[in-house]
């Protein structure tokens, strides 16, 4: 988990669930002020309720889907591409499911 202070970009790696949805809330929060969005308007302009935004900013709690949405919104939903991804290539891993029957 890391912590963000928006005056002064510094990371400092925790592993805490609530931590990561409290770091994830405001980093969310800096880059919609950055990107000069009122809670209102980027509201009314992603689709997802004012409520939902602002719970999601003051407590880190938000839906899978409004959390995409709001990704999406600030152009950076390929931000999630990289999150589970396999770390070998998945033909490989099912060639050794393969290999592994044939014996």
């Amino acid at each position: 988990m890391f912590i963000f202070n928006q005056s002064k970009p510094n990371w400092t790696l925790f592993s805490n669930p609530i931590d990561w949805q409290i770091e994830l809330a405001l980093r969310h929060k800096y880059l919609r002020k950055q990107k000069g969005y009122s809670q209102q308007e980027m509201a009314s302009r992603s689709g997802v309720s004012l409520g939902s935004l602002k719970r999601f900013e003051n407590t880190g709690q938000i839906s899978l889907e409004s959390f995409l949405i709001l990704l999406r919104f600030l152009d950076r939903l390929e931000d999630i591409d990289a999150l589970l991804k396999p770390a070998q290539d998945l033909d490989e891993i099912q060639q050794l499911f393969s290999d592994f029957k044939k014996k």
